[in-house]
């Protein structure tokens, strides 16, 4: 209430500016189609499916991907998955951080991480692609590599020249019992996020 007291008394140009900070977009990274659902690769898309349930919310088909909308405390959370194909996310992320006006700073992408073990989360603000093509298409496309990225460790139990087949493939019975747990985390990263920012998030959640 206090805050729509604020905004209307202020000029629209510092109106918009209000607005556009309490905008954050978080993407899930991932590739469509039933096969990919239960991968590795698609832990992006889990998260957000995760936190979508959890809030009672829906996703809607939109350009380049599908998305769905959560409000919370004044803040409005966009949450993306692209439908671009992983190797081309930067098309979605580029366009909607574009279409809504959404500072850098506000842009959480979720991806998998061969290089943490299994259910590790590693939250940083900004870094290199660490040769995930997901990540290397958005560094591509948005020009930066200064984006908040929230890295979900998959592990490295593959054999040499398995990669790929690991990456893809589904997760094991033992994973599939811990997953519930760590998505229900990373669904408070993403409220942490918006409402903490990204340092108290890192300090509250990493290594958690």
């Amino acid at each position: 209430m206090f805050e729509t007291i604020i905004n209307w008394f202020l000029p629209k140009k510092e109106k918009d500016i209000v607005d556009t900070m309490n905008k954050f977009l978080i993407v899930g990274l991932g590739n469509i189609g039933a096969e990919y659902v239960n991968t590795r690769h698609n832990i992006g898309f889990k998260v957000l499916d995760y936190f979508a349930k959890k809030n009672s919310i829906s996703f809607e088909t939109v350009k380049l991907g599908a998305m769905a909308q959560y409000r919370f405390k004044g803040k409005t959370f966009f949450l993306l998955k692209p439908n671009t194909y992983m190797n081309l996310s930067g098309k979605a992320v580029h366009y909607w951080m574009t279409q809504e006006k959404i500072p850098l700073e506000n842009i959480l992408v979720i991806t998998d991480d061969l290089n943490l073990s299994f259910g590790t989360i590693r939250i940083k603000p900004k870094g290199s692609d660490g040769g995930h093509n997901g990540l290397k298409n958005i560094n591509l496309l948005l020009n930066t590599q200064n984006y908040c990225r929230f890295r979900f460790g998959i592990s490295d139990e593959f054999k040499k020249g398995q990669q790929v087949n690991y990456v893809l493939g589904e997760w094991d019975e033992v994973e599939k019992e811990k997953l519930p747990e760590r998505l229900e985390v990373a669904s408070e990263i993403i409220i942490s996020f918006g409402t903490s920012g990204i340092e108290n998030t890192m300090t509250t959640f990493n290594g958690k």
